[in-house]
């Protein structure tokens, strides 16, 4: 199996199998010479031979790289192998004696290129191992930050209206005081007029009344009465006083004396300070050839004793495989408990297998791809498409349905390894959406459109979580994986590398990266839905269709010809 060289993006992932013709044992060690991968064995048998054991043999990870073909511009049929160190320039072998670089000093370029190779792969392991992790930190604090400035800002515009609540309310008591003040003066000056105008009033009725007397007096004078009458008197106009009219002096107040009374917004005397960016671990490599590593975060629960600082290598190596008897080809599988396996096919078949392929038990089910799934208390539960139901299988063998649908089809399922969710892939009339219900079976969510209202799926046939809670589907008819958070909220969609892509199968691993299967490769994809790598391609597996990990970080890989291929690639 010839090996080609590992790059970032596009080129597959091989197994590390020894190059010796014939020979199928792991990979230890490369002969930089010849550029011959080595198990154990055949590098005794290369360091023996005579014409090769003058070859520089070391292990694979310090091996060189082998330099990239191309051809000489002076002489064409020569390959440039050399750097001409007095002119930097590259030469080819006939280049180096000519008289223009006679004398000067030659450098290998193949031992420039490792070098160059090894530095770039050691910052690829920065960037995603310290820069990109941390800058993601950074964005999470400032988000937190900004979330934290609109909550203070709010409690700022609370408290503002509120102390101004407050001065209003005191000078609504004290406007009141003053009016009702008012109200009094005026109801004891109108009530002083009233009786003098009641005064007045009076004594115009006498006048009135006396006047008429002084008519009937003169009608009645004779000249012998005039000495003897007596002259009647007009009593005086009653006293009265004018009301002494109160005024109203303003207050004497400015803007200021305002703000003086409300309270201020001010700043404490912390000056700002340079956010602290955790330093660049002096350990992280820069010569191993690892991609990325990310801390397993706790609501994971890995079962096992795995390191949780497992980091992802360029290498893929093949721990076994084996067949599956009972179904045609391998659609999905599902990882219980004690080393089982329950394997299925299109058709309904459902196997149950140890990890060698032994079968222990077949049953019949509906049709369907990603149907199954093995939930944390152990017990297998499937879809029934035709009844629109759930079932489940304890330990025992016992089956009794678990969740009635609807009107909805059942068609993927899985059960949460973070807190026993049941992640439900349904459709209906031409909708399609995820319901998640708790480990009981109560609904507790549906996931069907975007934030603009799009319909995000379309046949989510296959359905996982990842390590942060993301729900992975990889919907046959979309041609894409869709990836949206616990909420619900979309985040991504992965269509492929240019071609057409079928998803199929689906998973994650323990370090969040998400694993596709097209029937042609596996894709490796981060936990933010970037493209690594393909994983493996048609050259070592026949037509994958399924994956899971186990969690001691082996991948199995479900193939079209009932094969279950049984692959390791953390470290």
């Amino acid at each position: 199996m010839a090996l080609s060289k590992p790059q970032l993006t596009g080129t597959p992932q091989h197994f590390l199998e020894c190059g010796i013709e014939n020979c199928e044992r792991n990979c230890e060690f490369y002969c930089n010479f010849c550029h011959t991968r080595l198990c154990k064995q055949c590098r005794n048998v290369h360091l023996r031979s005579p014409e090769t054991k003058s070859h520089e043999v070391v292990l694979y990870r310090e091996r060189k790289r082998q330099l990239p073909t191309e051809k000489c511009k002076i002489h064409p049929i020569e390959f440039i192998n050399f750097l001409c160190e007095e002119c930097k320039i590259p030469l080819c072998s006939k280049c180096t004696v000519t008289p223009e670089h006679r004398g000067h000093t030659f450098t290998d370029l193949e031992s420039i290129y490792t070098e160059k190779f090894s530095h770039c792969q050691g910052e690829i392991a920065k960037i995603h191992e310290y820069y990109l992790p941390t800058s993601k930190d950074l964005q999470r604090e400032i988000n937190e930050e900004a979330k934290e400035i609109k909550k203070i800002m709010d409690s700022l515009r609370t408290s503002i209206k509120a102390d101004a609540e407050s001065l209003k309310s005191m000078v609504d008591s004290e406007t009141s005081e003053h009016m009702e003040e008012v109200n009094k003066i005026e109801h004891s000056l109108l009530e002083k007029l009233n009786n003098e105008d009641t005064t007045i009033e009076k004594y115009i009725t006498y006048l009135n009344d006396l006047d008429k007397e002084f008519i009937v007096y003169m009608s009645s004078l004779k000249p012998s009465k005039l000495v003897t009458a007596e002259d009647m008197q007009i009593q005086p106009i009653p006293e009265t006083t004018k009301p002494v009219m109160p005024a109203f002096t303003s207050g004497k107040y400015h803007k200021e004396d305002i703000a003086e009374l409300l309270g201020k917004i001010t700043f404490s005397n912390i000056k700002e300070e340079m956010r602290k960016v955790k330093p660049l671990k002096s350990k992280i490599p820069t010569s191993h050839p690892k991609l990325t590593s990310y801390q397993v975060m706790e609501d994971s629960q890995p079962t096992s004793n795995v390191k949780q600082t497992l980091s992802l290598s360029f290498s893929v190596t093949k721990v076994r495989q084996f067949n599956v008897p009972g179904v045609d080809c391998v659609f999905h599988m599902s990882l219980g408990q004690s080393g089982r396996l329950w394997v299925s096919e299109i058709e309904g078949n459902l196997v149950q297998a140890d990890l060698q392929g032994n079968q222990i038990q077949k049953i019949q089910t509906s049709k369907g791809l990603g149907y199954h799934t093995v939930t944390q208390d152990g017990d297998l539960i499937f879809t029934d498409m035709y009844c629109k139901d759930i079932n489940r299988i304890t330990q025992d063998n016992n089956i009794t349905e678990f969740i009635k649908t609807g009107d909805w089809i059942p068609i993927s399922i899985h059960s949460s390894h973070i807190n026993g969710d049941i992640l439900v892939g349904m459709e209906k009339d031409g909708e399609a959406k995820v319901t998640r219900y708790n480990k009981t079976g109560k609904e507790l969510q549906n996931i069907q459109r975007d934030n603009k209202g799009q319909e995000l799926y379309i046949t989510p046939y296959y359905i996982t979580e990842n390590i942060n809670g993301d729900i992975c589907s990889s919907d046959y008819e979309k041609e894409a994986v869709v990836v949206v958070n616990k909420s619900g909220q979309y985040r991504f969609s992965y269509t492929g590398q240019g071609s057409r892509f079928i998803p199929f199968g689906i998973c994650t691993d323990l370090l969040g990266h998400i694993l596709v299967c097209d029937k042609i490769n596996v894709h490796l994809l981060v936990q933010d839905g970037q493209f690594l790598f393909l994983l493996l391609t048609r050259q070592h597996v026949s037509s994958p269709t399924s994956a899971c990990v186990d969690d001691e970080n082996n991948v199995y890989v479900g193939q079209y010809d009932k094969t279950v291929k049984v692959i390791k690639y953390l470290q």
